[in-house]
């Protein structure tokens, strides 16, 4: 036994010597976090390899218990008061913080008055306190399968600035005047204080669009309207879906996964990502435009480059080998190959595969101030507004949309250069141990489920085996070529294929087959599947 570890055991050690390269370092062990395969040790063994922190220092969570939970009547008065205009909140069932609502109401010319009302986490996060550099340091939530691990402490994010239904809840808003046809006539952006009437999950408001029926019926269907207004013009801009279909596991008491859903995005979805859209960009633009002579500002923006022409070329070159020829007549620009692209696998088999090989083409989204426009979205101006619970760069917006409402020079653009590098290091870590947490319960589930035959999509080829994703689980496995017994299959480059030498057999990326599980490795969060061939 080794500082409390019994043979097996997974650890968290920490090297004290490592001189010589060719030898094997020494080290400590800090933490034994027990035996593989257990389902809190593999989760606390993803929190340790990507470094994130599991716990509040006692310090930060005492200064959080400090802040009081009334509104002053003086703090209410320096805000707009929305608190007798419907609002509501809509959220997936199991969300236990709501940074966002809308209200709605129809205004005597005939318009309508939508306030996108955003959680005042600046309100209670005051600049220099243990909770601000907590949340810095963090920078983002981290979503694994069976857990959050939060920016700010419970106290905040799921109590005060959590916009729960029936109480005065205080604000950052951004508030749109739209016509019958969701054009922007005017909009205010400013701090108010609210009330929830209703708490909607995705479901619920989902049943409402499509019966017709329910409490705030009226209100919902026409946001909804407005929205795929919205949405229809978006994409005739330029805007490109890359949305694609996200897994979400039912775990037992245990943590052992027992069922896994596909989620998709809806209409309730799609209701509040537009206006959610709107809010960032408009904030985006109010504060990039500039009028006349008047001064730049610095602000947090969410940036998107444009593909580099190499990456987009070779995508084009690859979809080409699964039947797919953009027009000679199509925008040849990196943006109209690809929003052509979207546009024709829509509905096909393929189309989340060549979604993801896409994505892999593209510039990774990131936080600057040097403003460069979202080619995804064909913004030229955005930002993150519009989750500050969960986001540091969205704080960051908050503080400095305020810093010029009330008539402020422009910050240090040097300073929140540093910030928004932080924050978007932070964003990819959590992105990598949340796919991490995903994959690891695919690979438990469906070794579960070994000697079972599943159907799957052709994910990727390679000179040593191909890659099949199984639709119901989206779950990528490995066919070793090796172990194809019925033919000598080799992988033609050229023409991006697998064929077999004596029959002919060709497998192209995109086909469907059928796979058995055969086995796989938990701690590498691999898969291996044997092809089934009818």
């Amino acid at each position: 036994m080794i500082g409390g570890a019994k043979n097996g055991d997974k650890v968290i050690a920490e090297i004290t010597e490592w001189t010589d390269p060719d030898r094997k370092p020494f080290g400590r062990i800090t933490k034994v976090l027990g035996k593989p395969g257990s389902h809190q040790v593999e989760m606390h063994a993803i929190i340790a390899e990507f470094g994130l922190p599991y716990e509040f220092p006692s310090d930060v969570l005492h200064e959080s218990e400090k802040i009081a939970d009334d509104i002053s009547v003086d703090e209410i008065s320096k805000r707009r008061d929305f608190r007798k205009i419907t609002t509501f909140t809509i959220d997936p069932f199991d969300a236990k913080d709501f940074d966002d609502a809308l209200s709605y109401r129809k205004l005597e010319n005939g318009n309508y008055e939508v306030g996108v009302h955003i959680a005042d986490v600046s309100h209670y996060m005051m600049p220099d306190t243990l909770l601000e550099k907590e949340a810095y340091v963090r920078a983002t939530s981290v979503y694994l399968v069976d857990r959050t691990i939060p920016m700010l402490p419970e106290r905040l994010s799921n109590e005060l600035c959590s916009l729960r239904p029936h109480e005065e809840k205080l604000c950052f808003s951004a508030v749109f005047e739209l016509t019958e046809n969701a054009e922007i006539k005017s909009s205010w952006f400013g701090r108010t204080v609210i009330f929830s009437d209703r708490r909607f999950t995705y479901e619920e408001a989902q049943e409402i669009i499509e019966t017709g029926k329910g409490d705030h019926a009226d209100e919902i269907i026409h946001l909804d309207k407005l929205a795929k207004l919205m949405r229809a013009e978006r994409f005739k801009k330029g805007a490109i879906d890359f949305n694609t279909e996200e897994v979400k596991f039912k775990l037992d008491e245990m943590g052992k996964p027992i069922g896994v859903t596909i989620k998709k995005m809806k209409d309730s979805n799609q209701l509040i990502e537009e206006f959610m859209l709107l809010a960032n960009k408009k904030v985006g633009e109010f504060i990039g435009k500039r009028q006349g002579n008047e001064q730049e500002r610095t602000f947090v923006y969410r940036i998107h480059d444009t593909p580099d022409e190499g990456r987009v070329l070779q995508l084009k070159t690859f979809v080409k080998h699964l039947g797919y020829k953009i027009p000679k007549n199509a925008d040849h620009s990196s943006s109209g190959i690809i929003k052509t692209l979207m546009e024709q696998i829509a509905g096909h088999p393929e189309e989340d595969i060549i979604k993801q090989m896409a994505i892999r083409t593209m510039a990774k989204a990131e936080y600057s101030t040097n403003n460069i426009g979202h080619y995804g979205l064909s913004f030229e101006y955005y930002t993150h507004f519009t989750s500050p619970i969960r986001r540091y760069p969205d704080v960051m917006a908050h503080r400095l949309l305020q810093h010029y409402l009330d008539g402020g020079r422009s910050a240090n653009a040097n300073d929140y250069e540093v910030k928004c590098k932080h924050s978007s290091l932070m964003e990819k870590r959590a992105a990598e141990a949340e796919r991490a947490s995903i994959k690891y319960k695919q690979v438990e589930y469906m070794l579960e489920h070994t000697g079972k035959i599943f159907e799957g999509v052709v994910s990727g080829l390679t000179s040593w085996g191909f890659y099949v994703e199984v639709g119901e689980t989206k779950s990528e496995g490995m066919v070793s070529l090796k172990n194809l017994s019925d033919d000598h299959y080799e992988f033609d480059a050229d023409k991006y294929i697998i064929r077999g030498l004596r029959t002919h057999t060709e497998l192209h990326m995109g086909d469907s087959i059928m796979i058995k599980v055969v086995g796989g490795n938990l701690n590498q969060r691999t898969l291996d599947y044997a092809w089934i061939k009818a």
